[in-house]
């Protein structure tokens, strides 16, 4: 082995407590930009990757099964411009019924479910749009059904559905949950199965798949679709859908939570660059007296460099090995989560981002060692000497003799004036307790705001509901919003023939077996319909009420909440749409009915694209007098027990058909979770970063002050209080880093959390972004000290353990 080797070698093995800092922080810095960077993939385009990846269906197209066999649907695969085709596949629209508080199909305490498409396919991987599951498996055989993830308000493994309106009531077990990046179908089960869904034929439809030569444009989409009508019989398409539809939802949901993954990614990035080129520097510096013995027994400059290069690249190299292991298995729980809120499949590390982070790391080591060492290989052998770990004479002193003035014990004082010893080297402490902050800071802002974004767009405060047949999150199959499509993409076109009629209960009687109930406190009812605004292209979604709904979990961003008729508020997206804002009015055409109302306020509202309108009952009684409500939502007094409410009311709703349940039905709690497990974890990967970052500051200054340490040992300082100075020396730190660092995370979480709302066309209230308390902020400061006292407690350990003659003989 060389000289330069041995060397090498020798600083390597005889810093062993530095090496295992710059091992460890490569670990922590490589695993957060692993981590960081995936999460920056995944917020690009997240519906286009799921869409390649899936081999996604360009235009899917349904047809009426009596008017067209499986034959000729399939030699509609060979239609000009169609590059691939998957089909046909039977289909049938049905209205499941599910027991949410066990898994039989009884029909008490159960509800219905969403009208839904299913699909009868014998696999999941066809050529064009493979299903990927998400849990459980596929469909093996009848009485088995995969459920679209997501699709109803309780989907579920085990769960067992059951279809009162079919002759027979056949009953499905969920075997498995999916996602089809086309949106192809709400359900799944074996061909077999068809048959039973669509007795003597009714309601009997198929489905193709195309894949088309050119479907970047909507005209091109549609040519597409031109071009399979004409080569199958007359009047057999009974609805088609475009994936660019699809896309435009899919980013509209995705896109509220793009910045977020944004922040945290490059937050994360940040911190990996700021502490590898703090441990190195550092690292670097801390042997200024060991590179003057170097360039005394003859090394050069050059070789000096090449020595403290290597000496950090060995354990760089190890801690980035490391790190990118750790970087996986971190990230491959955290893209499941982020696949979760995205709702697409399962998304993998991309492997440019294990090779970014890799070179990334080792050359920001290698370019921080270098210009470390060259700045100090260039320093004259007996400057170099004379200085080594020493402080520049001065600093300090003026603050030691300020701290032995202080009320405080004598350790105490020693740990308070050691920052202004070496300020650049707690000024980089103070940095990585910043970043530390921020990142706390930022994530329980963030928690608070997406739990209220959720509450929001869930529009449900009550703590019953009665009538509900699922959540209110798409339009009744067929129906068409602005743009021309159904919002959440279901294919099924027209109502299929067949399909399973709701009965209507009589809403007076609902209404009078709620008054009759005690501890009913105040409650309203919704209604739905459908019209026309002008302005605006496609049909949007009315919802009247009954009652006052002000309570009901309608966040308010401008304006004010309906007082009367002839008054509406409605979300961003239609403002925007219409080009109208909050005191303008718009003229409604409702089953032929002009209706005018005055836009009084502006809502929080991600429903149906954000295309909707909120009225009162009485505002439409003209244009549909017969129009019904269709749910009752109700708050109970304080002091009432809610399931026993429930199970009363119950009692009197069951003979009119309807159910009451307890909660708020239809809610984001599961993507609330998920948000704040995401958050959970990144927001730790961070602090552990900013904590290793303090921990090499202190394992330097601690070596540095070895002697003075064996000095003060042996004039009587205990071990405890070792520990006291060495904690109390980052306690400035970490006050002032907590102080620095909570203003710029209410500053980036303001930031990020309107950005989140304009990325998705909306605007948010006060409520989600105002949600910082003065208590809370001021136990986030405290987290700065929090951070820096973990870091610290390692090296005092060490500290505290050091014999007095060892310490005394260390050079």
């Amino acid at each position: 082995m060389s000289v330069l080797g041995r060397v090498v070698r020798s600083g390597v093995g005889r810093r062993r407590v530095q090496t295992l800092v710059i091992g460890l922080t490569m670990t922590m810095a490589v695993t957060a930009a692993v981590l960081g960077g995936s999460l920056l993939v995944a917020s690009s385009a997240p519906f286009d990757h799921a869409f390649a990846r899936e081999h996604g269906a360009h235009l899917s197209v349904q047809f009426d099964a009596r008017r067209a066999t499986a034959a000729r649907l399939s030699a509609s695969a060979d239609a000009p411009g169609v590059a691939e085709a998957s089909g046909p596949f039977g289909t049938a629209t049905v209205t499941p019924h599910t027991d949410i508080e066990g898994m039989g199909g009884g029909m008490d305490g159960g509800i219905d479910g969403m009208p839904m498409t299913v699909v009868g396919r014998a696999e999941p991987h066809t050529g064009v749009d493979r299903i990927a599951l998400t849990e459980g498996r596929w469909a093996e055989r009848p009485g088995e059904i995969v459920i679209s993830d997501g699709s109803q308000p309780f989907p579920s493994l085990g769960r067992r559905l059951t279809f009162p309106a079919l002759p027979g009531g056949p009953t499905l077990k969920v075997v498995g949950l999916a996602r089809s990046a086309s949106r192809t179908g709400d359900a799944w089960v074996v061909p077999d199965q068809i048959a039973a869904l669509t007795p003597h034929g009714r309601g009997a439809g198929y489905e193709m798949l195309y894949r088309l030569t050119t479907a970047d444009t909507a005209t091109r989409v549609a040519a597409g679709r031109r071009a399979v009508t004409a080569v199958v019989p007359a009047g057999a398409v009974s609805g088609a859908q475009s994936w660019l539809t699809v896309k435009k939802a899919a980013d509209r949901e995705t896109a509220l939570f793009v910045p977020f993954l944004l922040a945290f990614g490059v937050l994360g990035l940040v911190m990996s660059v700021l502490i590898v080129g703090n441990v190195v520097a550092g690292t670097v510096g801390a042997g200024l007296r060991r590179i003057g013995i170097l360039k005394a027994i003859g090394f050069t400059p050059h070789q000096v460099v090449r020595a403290y290069v290597g000496q950090a690249l060995v354990p760089a190299a190890i801690g980035t090995a490391l790190g990118v292991v750790a970087g996986h298995l971190a990230t491959v729980p955290v893209l499941s989560e982020t696949a979760n809120v995205y709702g697409t499949g399962g998304l993998a590390v991309a492997p440019w981002v294990d090779i970014a982070a890799v070179a990334g790391a080792l050359g920001l080591v290698a370019v921080t060692a270098w210009a470390a060492a060259w700045r100090a290989g260039r320093l004259r052998t007996v400057d170099a000497l004379a200085v080594g770990r020493t402080p520049s004479p001065g600093r300090g002193r003026r603050a030691g003799r300020v701290s032995a003035l202080l009320p405080f014990p004598r350790p105490v004082g020693l740990g308070l004036a050691r920052p202004f010893a070496r300020p650049a080297r707690s000024a980089a402490m103070g940095a990585a307790v910043v970043f530390g902050t921020v990142a706390v800071t930022f994530a329980v802002g963030l928690s608070s705001s997406l739990a209220e974004v959720m509450e929001a767009r869930a529009h449900d405060a009550a703590d019953v509901t009665v009538g509900v047949s699922g959540p209110r999150n798409s339009v009744a199959p067929g129906a068409k919003s602005q743009g021309g499509e159904s919002p959440d993409a279901k294919p099924q076109g027209a109502k299929a023939p067949g399909a399973a009629e709701k009965t209507e209960a009589d809403p007076a009687a609902i209404t009078g077996a709620i008054d009759a109930q005690p501890g009913t406190g105040k409650y309203y009812g919704i209604a739905t319909t459908q019209a026309t605004v002008s302005g605006a292209a496609g049909v949007i979604s009315v919802v009247a009420f009954t009652g006052d709904a002000s309570w009901g979990g309608y966040d308010m961003v401008s304006g004010r909440w309906i007082e009367g008729p002839g008054e509406a508020v409605v979300p961003t997206p239609f403002l925007t749409a219409t080009d109208t804002r909050v005191g303008d009015t718009v003229t409604l055409n409702d089953h032929g009915t002009a209706v005018t109302v005055r836009i009084v306020g502006e809502v929080l509202d991600t429903h149906h694209q954000g295309m909707e309108v909120f009225t009162d009952r009485a505002t439409l009684a003209a244009a549909e007098p017969d129009l019904q409500v269709e749910s009752q939502h109700i708050a109970v007094k304080a002091g009432t027990d809610v399931a026993a409410y429930t199970d009363r009311l119950n009692t009197a709703l069951r003979p009119l058909g309807v159910t009451a349940e307890n909660g708020r039905v239809g809610n984001d709690s599961g993507t609330v979770a998920v948000l704040n497990s995401l958050t959970a974890v990144l927001t730790l990967m961070l602090v552990a970063v900013a904590g290793l970052g303090v921990l090499n500051g202190v394992v330097l200054d601690t070596r540095e002050r070895v002697r003075d340490l064996g000095i003060h040992k042996a004039l009587g300082m205990t071990p405890r209080q070792t520990v006291v100075m060495v904690v109390t020396s980052v306690v400035m730190t970490g006050l002032v880093g907590g102080a620095v660092g909570v203003p710029l995370g209410v500053a980036l979480h303001g930031w990020i959390m309107p950005a989140m709302g304009h990325s998705a066309g909306l605007n948010l209230p006060e409520s989600v972004i105002a949600v910082y308390r003065t208590p809370e902020l001021a136990l986030l400061a405290l987290g700065g000290l929090l951070i820096a006292v973990l870091g610290a407690l390692l090296p005092a350990g060490w500290a505290a353990r050091t014999r007095s003659a060892v310490a005394l003989r260390t050079e």
